[in-house]
């Protein structure tokens, strides 16, 4: 069995949104409050706390407005956090810092879990999770493999106001390819994108390059608003949904070409990067950004495996 995920649009009512706005503060509030104390046991104790959510309910009974699930997956996104601190602490890496604390902002998003068939389909229309009352209108672009299993759906926000469902399921329906002679080694640039070892060059979208002028304007045009006003907000989601284009034109074009290379070859050799070494170049780092190559070699890797 395979595990396999599909992202839809999904269309919430505003008794939906505020749901869900609940149980994104509530996820990330469990993960800051554990964080914390967490830290300041460290501090103290010098080793690691073991609290859970539930241990914060009684305090909190905002928290049981939400899906409990949710809660438990912000804990094991902590736990795995915390245990690489500890991982890299033993090595003797001692600029190691604390897990990061989880800020406010209107990019967010929360996983639940199917049990007992608590997440499903409805009629090609509909999808049903844990602890909504209410079906959520979904956008079913395409189908899900008919011996499909759903594991788990994340509910996401995004900084533009679009709501997603990326549904996690298990299948047999997914093959693996077959094998092939053909190797290729990939050398990444700024200029070009990348260049085979059989000569041929590929030219990056520049996403970013192709809009920054009209998202320079945008932001000295948000400059200009009063905070808190209607065109305030207005000019922000403009700004967002731009942002938005720039990274779909940019993910389009990475998923597009690690998809192509799989396909062709058997075995693939990218060099060795340190982009975070490289983006530290004022001259550099925006193109460096723009061109995610850190993003297009973890497609490589994840389609490979």
């Amino acid at each position: 069995m395979t595990l396999k995920a599909f992202r839809f649009r999904i269309y919430p009512t505003e008794e939906q949104k505020l749901y869900f706005s609940k149980t994104f503060g509530c996820v990330r509030f469990i993960y800051n409050t554990m964080l914390y104390d967490k830290i300041e046991y460290y501090k103290t104790n010098n080793e690691m706390l073991k609290n859970t959510p539930a241990q914060y309910k009684k305090e909190n009974t905002f928290l049981k407005e939400v899906d409990s699930l949710a809660l438990s997956n912000a804990q094991l996104n902590l736990e795995k956090a915390y245990k690489n601190f500890f991982r890299e602490i033993k090595k003797g890496n001692k600029d190691q810092g604390f897990p990061k604390f989880k800020k406010k902002n209107y990019n967010q998003s929360y996983a639940t879990n199917n049990q007992g068939n608590t997440i499903a389909l409805l009629d090609d229309k509909y999808l049903k999770i844990p602890k909504l009352k209410s079906n959520i209108r979904i956008k079913l672009h395409r189908q899900l493999p008919k011996d499909a299993k759903i594991k788990s759906t994340t509910i996401s926000r995004s900084s533009s106001g679009k709501y997603h469902a990326s549904i996690l399921v298990e299948t047999d329906s997914v093959k693996p390819l077959p094998e092939r002679n053909e190797a290729i080694g990939i050398d990444l640039g700024i200029k070009t994108f990348a260049v085979t070892s059989n000569g041929d060059e590929i030219k990056a979208p520049n996403a970013l390059i192709k809009f920054e002028r009209r998202l320079a304007f945008l932001q000295r045009a948000l400059s200009r608003k009063k905070k808190g006003s209607n065109n305030y907000y207005k000019n922000k989601k403009q700004i967002a949904l731009l942002h938005e284009k720039i990274t779909n034109i940019r993910k389009d074009f990475l998923h597009k070409l690690s998809t192509k290379l799989i396909n062709e070859n058997q075995v693939i050799k990218v060099e060795n990067l340190k982009v975070k070494d490289m983006v530290k170049n004022p001259m550099l780092a925006k193109y460096i950004s723009d061109a995610s190559w850190s993003k297009f070699v973890e497609m490589l890797s994840y389609k490979a495996g």
